[in-house]
């Protein structure tokens, strides 16, 4: 069994397919999926899709990408929304300093906004981080100064430092296909070294499809080409580290319902 923590199925890339798209997850021994939100105000949608499937979950959450857009998203209406049985995660939030869509100080404060939900709702943040290694690093730790919360580093593609400073605070980190590209040896490195019970996989569809799907539309029944190589980053079999990714899922993503058996 294998768990696509991160996917934006609410995407106008699946609307045609929606229905074959999870099928072919299923088929694929992808039993679990999160659709993650990108804007408050849209989580009608998202909600929907979680609502009509009962093996997807979904989060909320505003993307730096669209911080400068929702400022007026308060802790209390996450908190609120998060109230939702099929929601299992706030976010995706956090800084990405490579597009710059939103002011950084929006940026920020949305993160902090989106890490007073995850503290005070027990659900994991899930944390977009690009280009904004330092900053990212400082905000983290600040905030776990004031009070404990769960939260998971997304399609990490980051620095060997942030990602050992969120194991040091007591995040997991999530990869994605970028794991899979042949120029990223380096960050094959990285995962190496992460502890494998921290570990998640993930595709962030339609985006970042794996080898040998790079440059096609992702779907979330190739989260098992990132599995292989993440298994291969640490000498398991595939089955093994596909046990362990999913192990870590659940207990991080404590509101998921785990699939029954057969």
């Amino acid at each position: 069994m294998l768990v696509d923590s991160h996917c934006h199925l609410d995407f106008p890339d699946f609307d045609e397919e929606r229905d074959q798209i999870v099928a072919r997850a299923a088929e694929a021994g992808v039993r679990t999926m999160v659709t993650i939100s990108t804007r408050v105000r849209r989580f009608d949608a998202i909600r929907a899709i979680a609502e009509r499937y009962d093996n997807i979950f979904c989060s909320v959450g505003t993307h730096p990408h669209n911080a400068g857009e929702e400022t007026d998203v308060t802790v209390e209406e996450l908190v609120r929304l998060s109230e939702h049985p099929k929601v299992v995660a706030i976010g995706e939030a956090g800084l990405d300093y490579f597009y710059d869509k939103a002011p950084r100080d929006a940026q920020a404060q949305g993160l902090r906004r989106h890490i007073a939900a995850a503290r005070e709702t027990g659900l994991p943040l899930v944390i977009h981080a690009r280009d904004a290694d330092d900053d990212m690093a400082a905000i983290l730790e600040d905030e776990m100064g004031k009070g404990a919360y769960p939260a998971l580093l997304h399609c990490f593609s980051s620095g060997r430092a942030l990602a050992m400073k969120g194991i040091e605070l007591g995040l997991y980190v999530s990869f994605s296909g970028i794991l899979t590209f042949k120029r990223s040896e380096e960050l094959r490195q990285i995962a190496a070294e992460l502890p494998v019970d921290r570990l998640l996989v993930e595709t962030d569809a339609p985006y970042l499809a794996p080898q040998p799907w790079r440059g096609k539309r992702n779907e979330p029944a190739y989260v098992r080409h990132t599995n292989k190589v993440l298994a291969d980053c640490h000498a398991m079999s595939e089955e093994d580290m596909a046990a362990q990714t999913t192990e870590n899922f659940f207990r991080l993503f404590r509101k998921a319902r785990r699939p029954e058996a057969g």
